[in-house]
């Protein structure tokens, strides 16, 4: 166990097949992401590396790239350390969120098949499920798809590539409140399917931007001494 408590038998050790470095970063994007490893938690290149069953080198890299990125944070004589997001930087986040999102919402409104929609209610039984079982990172993962098929519903390749390039650090800003949200963000995504099964652009739009500023109001509001 890594010495900031990652949970035991969280970290699958990684396949040998592909790029090592890009496997590497990807696995530890994950674990930051789904906040396995947590915002200010330590980390020591030998115990990942470990965990992970590769050398120190390819672990290193992906500390560099990943600081880069602005997910850790290397501090001389001290080491890495997971980013600890301050909340301009969520605010700023999360209302570009809105934007790409609220656009999404109206395209797919116009654009969705019946199929597409169905997807959607899937999704959404998924979700809801989910936190009915208090299933926490069942419920994140669920929301993150049910966003992602909105987007593609939507029809626009460049909307859709602004918005994976957000899309994993919402995820990161949604985790510790996901049980805050709970029921009521589902309830929300019921309203947006209905609004987009109608192909009433404007009310798609308006739904989509209360509930993607619900979450932005609720990261801001969250108890930060509760666990996820």
């Amino acid at each position: 166990m890594l010495s900031a408590g990652l949970p035991q038998g969280s970290v699958p050790k990684l396949e040998r097949p592909g790029p090592l470095r890009e496997r590497v970063y990807e696995a530890l994007l994950d674990l930051i992401t789904t906040r396995a490893l947590r915002p200010g938690q330590h980390l020591v290149e030998s115990e990942l590396a470990g965990h992970l069953g590769v050398s120190r080198q390819p672990v290193r890299e992906a500390l560099q790239r990943l600081n880069t990125e602005g997910w850790i944070d290397l501090r001389p004589a001290q080491g890495a350390f997971v980013h600890e997001p301050t909340e301009e930087e969520a605010d700023q986040l999360l209302s570009v969120r809105t934007l790409l999102e609220a656009e999404a919402a109206r395209l797919a409104a116009a654009n969705a098949t019946s199929a597409g929609i169905s997807e959607l209610e899937t999704l959404c039984a998924q979700g809801e499920g989910a936190v009915r079982e208090d299933d926490v990172e069942a419920a994140v993962a669920a929301n993150a798809e049910f966003h992602a098929k909105v987007m593609q519903l939507a029809g626009n390749a460049v909307l859709t590539e602004l918005a994976e390039q957000v899309g994993r650090r919402v995820r990161w800003y949604y985790t510790p409140i996901a049980r805050q949200r709970g029921k009521q963000s589902w309830i929300e995504h019921r309203e947006l399917i209905a609004a987009i099964a109608a192909r009433d652009e404007q009310k798609a739009t308006d739904i989509m931007r209360t509930h993607t500023e619900h979450t932005r109001l609720s990261y801001h509001e969250r108890d930060t001494s509760a666990s996820v």
